[in-house]
């Protein structure tokens, strides 16, 4: 109820205002901060020389985002544009083995960059779990799979593999666990779908042509087996309508997220603030809690960004890969909270959803979510900072399912259908403020460190309670009320095309 919903003009209006009065006083907060900080000694590391024209330096705490733009941008240019070069010419000569062909790319890149070693490593992993494919029982595919992905997450299983790649450069590490990794997760979907084909099984080569698909190999997005082979099994090659205008809007929309983020570095040092808890701690409340919301939207630009040039890269060669994640700001849900969408797909059909069903069972949702979170655990690599996160987001997943649970009994019921449709909708946005901030506190516990998800939950909850804890969750209904208002449009535009299809 309420999800289509209208609220009067002037709220909304109300509700923006509110919001962008909160975002610039608390920007600004933490704009002062970063200058006051520039030449601190506890950011000595974080905070390196950037523009001296403007007098700014710049943070540089991310290793991924500078990763990608010093040492690693002219590897990725040259792989990726070879690869668009490379498939463009055989999807105009032979379209029919187009596979094969990034196949036979992707093996020379992986050689090429990480050694004979490192492709024998995969190679092995690959064979191991097209043996057990062939057995065809999923409960087997599912235990070789996990357990060919703890040996590279759980030590000393991990060192030793590495130990047999020669050589050494900035981004062997890198490149060595993300390939490995993602190559686990794609051999694991190739085994999955193999045991539920109705009449033999797929052979090797359409999983060496899965997992070598280079602008996927090294990180993602994962791609299950079933899609993947689909689409790159089609002969006749064609482009929708306006495709390769959204294909470079969406490339000229990723190089202006990557110059914002540059500029956004030289004045807010988002990253390499909440390292220095005392200098944190002498921030208001206001500007703490902008810096821990800050982190999460950051962290999401960064996947979007590293999404989209290789989705981009995808969809060139005529794929339909998996969207980049839902914008933090946008999310008030934790079931809809992930920044790789390919992962979250990935367990979704295999774990989550095939446990939990249609998720409407308390019982097997918590068992679902559980397996879910174990999973994603052993994924990220077992650490007590994982543990942590693990826990309270699967809580906060099934918590979720327990408050509708609960309102949906007979007096809540009752109650919230002589509401009207407005008031429910402000009733459930009042919840969804307090959601919201529960995602933004699991979620920097691996963004950040504990302790600093721990000052912001006791500066938020209990020292700034009640002004700053009532304020901040008022700002934060507001928010919510206008991502509401967002998804009745967009609901709304769907029934509209459903209904046209229909006459059509």
């Amino acid at each position: 109820m309420g999800v289509k919903a209208m609220l009067p003009s002037y709220e909304l209006g109300f509700y923006a205002l509110v919001v962008t009065c909160a975002v610039l006083y608390s920007g600004s907060g933490i704009f002062q901060a970063s200058r006051d900080s520039m030449n601190r000694k506890a950011f000595r590391d974080g905070i390196k020389p950037g523009w001296h024209y403007f007098g700014r330096k710049m943070d540089v705490a991310d290793f991924e985002w500078v990763m990608w733009f010093t040492s690693f941008r002219n590897i990725i240019i040259f792989a990726l544009s070879g690869h668009v070069l490379f498939g463009k010419i055989c999807s105009m000569t032979v379209p029919q083995h187009r596979a094969v062909m990034y196949m036979i790319y992707g093996v020379l890149a992986v050689l090429g960059s990480m050694g004979l070693v490192y492709l024998m490593i995969i190679l092995s992993h690959c064979l191991v779990l097209y043996s057990v494919a062939l057995a065809k029982q999923k409960w087997l595919c599912y235990v070789a799979g996990l357990c060919c992905l703890a040996s590279f997450k759980v030590e000393p299983f991990g060192s030793w593999q590495s130990g047999f790649v020669t050589g050494a450069f900035d981004l062997q590490d890198v490149l060595f666990y993300g390939g490995c990794t993602f190559t686990i997760m794609r051999c694991m979907s190739f085994a999955l779908e193999s045991s539920e084909k109705e009449e033999g099984i797929y052979s090797i080569f359409d999983l060496l042509k899965y997992n070598f698909y280079l602008p996927f190999f090294f990180f993602g997005p994962v791609m299950t087996f079933d899609q993947f082979h689909a689409q790159v099994s089609t002969r006749e090659l064609r482009r929708k309508d306006d495709e390769m205008k959204n294909i470079r809007v969406n490339a000229l929309l990723h190089v202006g997220a990557i110059v914002a983020v540059d500029i956004f570095f030289h004045f807010f040092y988002i990253l390499t603030l909440p390292s220095d808890l005392k200098f944190v701690n002498r921030l208001s409340d206001w500007s703490l809690a902008g810096l821990a919301y800050s982190n999460l939207v950051y962290d999401w630009v960064k996947a979007a960004v590293m999404f989209g040039v290789i989705n981009t890269i995808a969809r060139l060669d005529h794929l339909d890969p998996p969207q980049p994640p839902k914008c933090i700001t946008m999310l008030y849900i934790f079931a809809e909270t992930h920044f790789d969408r390919g992962i979250n797909d990935w367990l979704c059909k295999y774990v989550y959803d095939h446990i939990g069903e249609n998720h409407d069972n308390i019982l097997k949702e918590l068992v679902a979510s559980i397996t879910t979170f174990a999973i994603t655990t052993l994924w990220l690599g077992p650490c007590e900072v994982v543990y942590i996160w693990s826990l309270v987001n699967c809580f906060g997943l099934n918590f979720e399912l327990w408050v509708q649970k609960f309102f949906q009994l007979g007096p809540f019921a009752k109650l919230e259908a002589k509401l009207s449709g407005a008031m429910s909708r402000r009733i459930r946005a009042a919840f969804g403020a307090v959601n919201f901030w529960a995602i933004v506190l699991y979620n920097i516990l691996a963004l950040n460190s504990l302790e600093f998800a721990l000052l912001v939950t006791k500066r938020l909850l209990v020292m700034g309670f009640p002004v700053s804890t009532l304020s901040i969750w008022f700002i934060t209904y507001c928010g919510v009320q206008l991502i509401k208002e967002r998804e009745r449009i967009l609901a709304i535009e769907e029934e509209e095309k459903g209904d046209k299809a229909k006459v059509e």
